[in-house]
């Protein structure tokens, strides 16, 4: 009898150990609040809630809110002021808050291909149209605003000075649709909804040609909370790594396009656009997303087009960059 008592709890010990082994450390109990831009939520930020919904973050140690914003600069804002953790927000007027105003953000993961385009329902028409023309944006300065601006480039001639820029939040793709106006700033996900309302979009310019070397979204943090909340950091981030390489299998596409619903398309349109976003390699599942020469890319163009203050110099990549979250996040996930 005590010799089965003795081997009853040397295998309750061994249970035990074998469990801490493979459940993961909480982050002590350390709540991370995630901003996004968009209500409601633009697509691209699906990464986050496929993570939170398919219970990466959980895997990792991690209790993450998603608090939704009007567009991604506010997010930033958010940050810098303290009232949230992390944000994912467009890399533009990031690199320009930081250069501008020397903002205590670091960036730790990122988004590196624009899918931007102005495009228009009016037919026959070329950029140049533009001109004294409403153009939908998210907000003046925004992420869609940035985009226009830059894109215009591509544009001899025509300058956004040129244009009207109406702020609709994450909205410009609904308002073409109803006739509220006929040009806006648009992703993916707007085209593959206007092509299924059976509307014929023309695209004016795509920031893939006008500025090859642009980046889209990164996700930053203030330096001080970084420094104080790093484990808790790194696991929201191992989360999302998971939650990229979630959706580049196609057989997790229903599930991926459910999840999406949160942006307000069908699921039809959710899976159109997700495909459309994988073959432009979208999300970072390799690596960390902050190449080198496009984030020095995006802090030379806003100098030049003096979306950076001419007394002010862009912020260098080693100072903008941490590059050690994203490798000690990748390590988790392996």
């Amino acid at each position: 009898m005590i010799r089965r008592t003795i081997v009853l709890a040397a295998g309750a010990i061994l249970l035990a150990a074998s469990l801490a082994g493979t459940a993961p450390v909480a982050a002590q109990g350390k709540k991370i609040v995630v901003a996004i831009p968009g209500i409601p939520p633009i697509y691209s930020v699906t990464i986050a809630f496929v993570a939170e919904k398919q219970g990466f973050f959980k895997k990792h140690g991690v209790d993450v809110e998603i608090r939704p914003f009007d567009n991604g600069t506010a997010a930033a804002r958010a940050v810098v002021a303290g009232d949230i953790d992390m944000a994912w927000s467009p890399t533009p007027p990031v690199i320009n808050q930081v250069s501008n105003a020397d903002v205590p953000l670091v960036a730790v993961y990122g988004m590196p291909n624009p899918d931007w385009v102005i495009g228009t329902t009016e037919a026959g028409k070329t950029c140049k149209d533009i001109v004294g023309q409403e153009v939908g944006v998210d907000s003046i300065n925004g992420a869609r605003s940035v985009a226009l601006r830059s894109m215009l480039t591509g544009c001899p001639g025509v300058k956004i000075e040129d244009t009207k820029q109406i702020a609709l939040g994450s909205t410009p793709g609904p308002a073409l649709l109803a006739g509220q106006l006929k040009y806006a700033v648009l992703h993916l996900d707007d085209l593959a909804e206007i092509e299924h309302q059976g509307k014929k979009l023309n695209i004016l310019l795509a920031m893939k040609n006008t500025n090859p070397t642009s980046h889209y979204l990164i996700m930053v943090a203030r330096k001080d909370n970084l420094a104080k909340n790093r484990d808790a950091i790194v696991r929201t981030v191992a989360g999302m790594i998971e939650a990229a390489r979630f959706m580049q299998d196609p057989k997790n596409a229903d599930t991926v396009a459910e999840i999406a619903s949160i942006t307000g398309h069908n699921k039809e349109v959710n899976k159109a656009a997700l495909k459309a976003f994988l073959d432009i390699d979208f999300w970072a599942a390799k690596d960390d997303g902050m190449p080198r020469d496009k984030i020095e890319a995006v802090a030379a163009l806003m100098k030049k087009i003096g979306s950076i203050n001419p007394d002010k110099e862009p912020v260098s990549y080693d100072k903008f960059v941490d590059a050690s979250i994203w490798k000690d996040a990748n390590a988790m996930v392996k």
